[in-house]
């Protein structure tokens, strides 16, 4: 009962907060998202530095995470030009001609962790700036440039919605194991719940916001399904490889950072392919 509580607690403000950052304002999105890119890049970094031969720096990686999310939204908001981007090589630089001088004994693993903590955690969330000015005819304008918070937003809701759906009808008809090698708790029927759920929701979206047609919502919303699932096993791999249960436990009940947002990090960039194509073609 007390973990129970614990949960419901953190998960009510986890909500409220990101709720309220992406929709108060342009900046408060940025700030949220800054903080939650050097949190999530730090924790993944001080995972596989506990790995034999791993020694990643967890300032130059998190630092990184933070320039790359600034320059995509000073870029996005028309602020400045490509320039932006010069500080955030910089560090790329440095972190292959480091392992020249600091003689470690695997210079090739902190090569590749430290490029992934890039790739695979620090970029999905510096896209959401592309995401969340990407002009679909709805939003608030900011010098002809528009902040359009549903965009972004939608991914977390139809994300909840999915894992809502999965669990509950997981555990009352889940049979099949989805991906048992990796995941065994997951199941067909309780991914396909997540999604018809995550449908549901995208008919209710297409009301109340309809910058994008019925249609388009549930595209929108399979995108996340498919792709937040492969994203949620993606970290379960990675936490079977590395040999852990959760990444962290910065979010009491709920785990770590990349716990949280492990569907977001593949989500992110599917959703904007798919909105560039509805872009182009519809």
């Amino acid at each position: 009962m007390k973990n129970l509580i614990q949960r419901a607690i953190t998960g009510v403000l986890f909500v409220a907060v990101l709720v309220g950052a992406i929709l108060y304002s342009a900046f408060s999105f940025m700030l949220l998202f800054m903080l939650i890119s050097a949190l999530a890049v730090w924790e993944f970094v001080c995972l596989v530095n506990k790995q034999e031969n791993v020694q990643v720096n967890p300032f130059i990686a998190a630092g990184g995470g933070v320039l790359l999310f600034l320059a995509f939204f000073c870029y996005s908001v028309n602020l400045t030009d490509t320039s932006i981007f010069v500080p955030y090589l910089l560090i790329l630089i440095y972190m292959f001609v480091s392992e020249l001088y600091l003689k470690r004994s695997n210079p090739i693993n902190n090569w590749a962790y430290s490029v992934m903590s890039q790739i695979y955690v620090a970029l999905p969330f510096a896209l959401l700036c592309v995401l969340a000015f990407m002009d679909m005819g709805n939003g608030e304008s900011y010098d002809s440039i528009t902040y359009n918070a549903i965009l972004p937003l939608s991914v977390f809701i139809f994300n909840w919605s999915n894992d809502t759906g999965a669990y509950c009808t997981g555990m009352l008809f889940g049979r099949h194991r989805l991906f048992e090698r990796i995941s065994p708790k997951k199941s067909w029927e309780g991914s396909i719940g997540g999604g018809v759920i995550s449908i549901l929701v995208a008919l209710a979206m297409a009301h109340f916001f309809p910058f994008l047609s019925a249609f388009q919502w549930i595209g929108f919303a399979l995108v996340v399904v498919v792709f937040g699932t492969w994203g949620d096993l993606v970290e379960s791999l990675l936490k079977r490889q590395l040999g852990i249960k959760d990444s962290g436990n910065i979010l009491p009940g709920h785990g770590g950072m990349l716990d949280r947002f492990d569907s977001t990090l593949l989500a992110v960039p599917a959703v904007i392919v798919y909105l560039l194509l509805v872009k182009m073609y519809c």
